[in-house]
């Protein structure tokens, strides 16, 4: 499959010490974008930039969907089999790896975590939806005690609303997550209030102060 492409901020990816946080970025995206939020995040972790491997609008893409937030299940397994190949590489089991996706990387993260929630740290979905219907076990309690972070826009007319509320309902309640929820003034974008708050979650989470 596609090569690991990766950008990187913050103490060296290959510091087993540190812990990594992975950022994920949104369909149509890269990696260069999203790194960018690493320089406004706590400092101690080493931050990777992962760019997706399907190319898309002049950007890359987690998977092939069947309409927005609504990924088709055989290509979803496939690059999250293709993702765990790097992380198993950069980070072998003990170090911690916390996940932040943003729009289509928020899925992507999300499929992640509920594959296997033992693997992460915890995961922030800002401004995207759970995988639904994609084969990615929702069950009641799969990510008890896992620390989410949720960020939502009231006024986000990208992803469906329908998957916003469910993916809010099944994080608050029967997943079991240590959850934060939040929803903030605007639509499909990181405001300065939602990337503070990110960071405190993180530093919170990592254990870093």
């Amino acid at each position: 499959m596609t090569p690991h492409v990766v950008a990187t901020h913050g103490a060296p990816l290959e510091d087993a010490e540190a812990p990594l946080v992975v950022l994920l970025h949104g369909r149509g995206s890269h990696e260069r974008e999203i790194v960018q939020l690493a320089t406004h995040l706590p400092v101690g972790p080493s931050y990777a930039a992962v760019r997706a491997p399907i190319a898309e609008g002049g950007g890359f893409a987690w998977f092939a969907n069947r309409g927005i937030g609504r990924p088709v299940a055989e290509s979803l397994a496939g690059t999250m089999a293709w993702f765990r190949s790097w992380l198993e590489e950069v980070a072998p089991s003990g170090r911690q790896v916390l996940l932040v996706g943003f729009s289509g990387g928020a899925a992507f993260a999300g499929g992640l975590v509920l594959e296997d929630p033992r693997r992460f740290a915890g995961a922030a979905l800002l401004y995207g939806t759970l995988p639904w219907e994609a084969a990615v076990p929702t069950t009641p309690g799969r990510l008890d005690g896992i620390p989410v972070l949720v960020a939502q826009g009231e006024e986000d007319h990208v992803i469906p609303g329908e998957l916003m509320r469910r993916t809010w309902d099944y994080l608050t309640g029967e997943s079991g997550s240590v959850v934060q929820a939040r929803r903030y003034p605007g639509g499909h974008g990181i405001t300065p209030v939602a990337l503070a708050d990110l960071g405190a979650w993180v530093s919170e989470t990592l254990r870093l102060a």
